[in-house]
């Protein structure tokens, strides 16, 4: 009590170095609140990461597995003799997921059309085709259908899968990575006089046991987090857009009934193949040419090396391989869309999560008997909105709403340009891989910025866009245009958003 003086009117303590202390401490409370809520969602979002990405590569590599068991077994050295081929294949697929610059429509058509290649040699062994020829034979893959209709599917079951999986999967990736950096909290110097006030003020009168009121409590917080709660109203649209996706996977993107059974439909295509040899040789022949036909004795000979028999076997399906990542699809999914639901809105609800902690404030019972700043007492104001806007009428903190915090509307603009890309996995559409690596980071968020390094782009107002990304655009513009005196760094965010705002839309 001694230490602290002058506590009805906040902040100011007796001396330099006990006022340091107790500032320091109360942002180190302020921080350690913070981070224990927001570990633990980071924590469900890393995990389900790390589940979803192992088993979508254990899939790939079990597929590949089965495809080269079940051909060595079924095409011998037929199939070894042009395993390059299937083993392309799954190479562009793993490189496709885990972000490499692969058209996966093009990627396919180009392994049926080399796989044609192939198959034409095997079933035509008496003639010489050239290179030029065979490419004449690609030519005519989308007229004839050798492998039946087995192309177009696959490829549209593929396409779609692929895109959901990698999606999805990166959805997550953001998520966690938006928590990390938005949970690592700095306050505004008039945030730490506030934290100061509520936490270690009471001292000075004597009432060491005497907590918070939980209103006081919730006005403190909804001040020094006034940008995280900004955030709430583009984290739940992403929310719902991950939820979507997560319904496909479960449906008709299911990557898992696509990937377990590829060797059968492959095999199908094949056979499918063999059987109309005949008349898919004679149709290329009148569109291609009549190709030179060889001497007897290397027909003999070719023939007798591919080891070509009249029919290939036919395969009957034994039992798969293992699920991948010792689960299954379906599981991951269900936990995951469990989680993503309680998720939402959580930053909105993180002063309330705070304030609900015993150590912080008293709770909503004994209202009569809390710290309200002044006194042991019960606490009259009210309890101001969520983000920035809001706090223009918080009595308990100073906060600039001129002033967002650049980090936090960094990752703004993250889970918007991620919204877009699951609302087009969503719809089968392939999107561009996010290189997460690249994304800003660095200095903690809550500090701020000075106005003349802010873009006023980016103003948000959580309690005007809930449900309505389309009308906090609206907002934003009309915010930007009453703003001249912008540097070149901040010209040049706001470039890239309204570029953003239009594939939005």
């Amino acid at each position: 009590g001694d230490h602290l003086k002058v506590c009805s009117q906040g902040y100011t303590c007796c001396s330099q170095e006990m006022e340091e202390k107790y500032s320091q401490q109360s942002k180190h409370d302020f921080r350690n609140a913070v981070v224990e809520l927001s570990n633990h969602l980071q924590t469900v979002f890393s995990s389900r990461y790390k589940k979803f990405d192992e088993f979508f590569k254990e899939l790939l590599e079990n597929a590949e597995k089965s495809l080269n068991d079940m051909f060595v077994r079924t095409y011998g050295r037929l199939y070894m003799q042009n395993s390059e081929l299937f083993k392309d294949l799954f190479v562009e697929l793993k490189r496709y997921y885990v972000g490499g610059n692969v058209n996966l429509e093009e990627m396919l058509n180009e392994f049926w059309a080399r796989l044609l290649e192939r198959m034409f040699r095997l079933v035509n062994p008496q003639y010489h085709f050239t290179d030029e020829y065979l490419e004449c034979v690609s030519k005519y893959t989308e007229q004839l259908k050798p492998f039946g209709d087995v192309p177009r599917k696959l490829k549209l079951q593929v396409t779609r899968a692929f895109v959901a999986a990698r999606t999805f999967a990166q959805g997550l990736a953001v998520a966690r990575d938006v928590v990390s950096k938005v949970s690592a909290v700095n306050p505004t110097p008039q945030g730490t006089r506030a934290l100061l006030k509520m936490m270690y003020c009471p001292y000075c009168r004597g009432l060491v046991s005497v907590k918070p009121c939980y209103n006081y409590c919730f006005n403190v917080m909804r001040g020094c987090l006034a940008n995280q709660g900004d955030l709430d109203a583009e984290w739940n649209i992403f929310m719902d857009s991950m939820l979507l996706v997560a319904e496909r996977l479960e449906g008709p993107f299911n990557i898992e009934s696509v990937m377990d059974p590829i060797d059968v439909k492959i095999s199908d295509a094949i056979m499918n193949m063999q059987e109309n040899s005949m008349q898919v040789s004679q149709k290329v022949f009148q569109g291609c040419g009549q190709p030179k036909t060889l001497a007897q004795g290397r027909t003999a000979r070719s023939v007798s090396e591919s080891g070509f028999s009249a029919r290939f076997r036919p395969y009957n399906p034994e039992e798969r391989p293992t699920t991948a990542a010792g689960t299954s699809l379906d599981r991951l999914v269900t936990d995951v869309k469990e989680k993503l639901k309680q998720a939402k809105k959580f930053w909105s609800s993180l002063p309330g999560n705070i304030c609900n902690d015993e150590k912080m404030s008293v709770g909503t019972v004994n209202e009569n008997e809390c710290w309200n700043g002044s006194a042991k007492s019960r606490y009259d104001f009210a309890v101001t909105g969520n983000g920035l806007a809001s706090q223009v009428n918080n009595p308990e903190v100073e906060v600039d709403i001129t002033k967002p915090d650049m980090v936090i509307r960094r990752q703004i603009m993250a889970l918007r340009v991620m919204t877009n890309k699951l609302k087009n996995a969503y719809s089968g559409n392939d999107v561009d891989f996010i290189d997460i690596s690249e994304e800003s980071s660095g200095e903690e968020s809550g500090s701020g910025c000075e106005l003349q390094q802010c873009s006023p782009e980016f103003e948000f107002n959580a309690t005007e866009v809930t449900g309505n990304s389309n009308k906090s655009d609206k907002n934003m513009n009309t915010s930007a245009a009453t703003r001249s005196s912008l540097s070149q760094a901040a010209l040049l965010l706001s470039i890239l958003f309204l570029a953003m705002q239009r594939q939005w839309r």
